[in-house]
């Protein structure tokens, strides 16, 4: 599938749109029986990861059967490079965390650097967070595996991009999931 001239020479499709479907099906049903067994605060917040969290909120969240309002948070490490660098806070919600459930939502759990600080400051203002992510990303490096509470697929340890996730910043719309070769990361 060479599209244009920034896509990469070697890249393998890893999960197919419907096989992508059918995690975020699964995962909503995780994530909606979860929150509906929790004497959870009602006030439900998606906050989206931006940029990469946009397609996996929209995604998840059509799939949860409660109220909710939405927001986002923009803090990046990575700026359209496939290696990660120092925490850039780009965007910070104006809106009172207080007394809310934050359902954190992002694309990749790859080191968890950035999700962690999110987090962090997040914890500042409630108590009530629980992370999801569409990909975690099989390796050791970074927080543990399962500091993210959910995830719906496992991805090598590739720069991988679709699905929310970005190859120089582009690619981001694409309904799969694809990897680079590991000689172009």
């Amino acid at each position: 599938m060479k599209t244009s001239a920034n896509w990469p020479d070697k890249a393998e499709r890893l999960f197919t749109a419907e096989q992508i479907t059918r995690a975020w099906d699964e995962l909503g049903e995780r994530v909606d029986s979860f929150l509906k067994q929790r004497e959870l605060p009602r006030n439900l917040i998606a906050l989206a990861v931006m940029n990469g969290g946009l397609f996996p909120t929209a995604e998840l969240t059509r799939r949860l059967h409660m109220p909710m309002e939405f927001d986002y948070v923009h803090a990046t490490r990575y700026r359209d490079r496939t290696q990660g660098g120092q925490i850039d806070w780009q965007h910070w919600p104006t809106r009172d965390f207080r007394d809310r459930h934050v359902l954190l939502i992002d694309d990749i759990f790859d080191e968890g650097h950035t999700m962690a600080a999110i987090a962090e400051r997040l914890k500042q203002h409630t108590s009530h967070i629980t992370s999801i992510v569409l990909a975690r990303k099989q390796h050791r490096r970074g927080l543990p595996r399962d500091w993210v509470d959910f995830h719906a697929l496992e991805v090598p340890d590739r720069f991988v991009f679709g699905c929310g996730m970005d190859y120089l910043g582009h690619w981001r719309q694409l309904d799969s999931i694809w990897a680079l070769a590991r000689e172009e990361t």
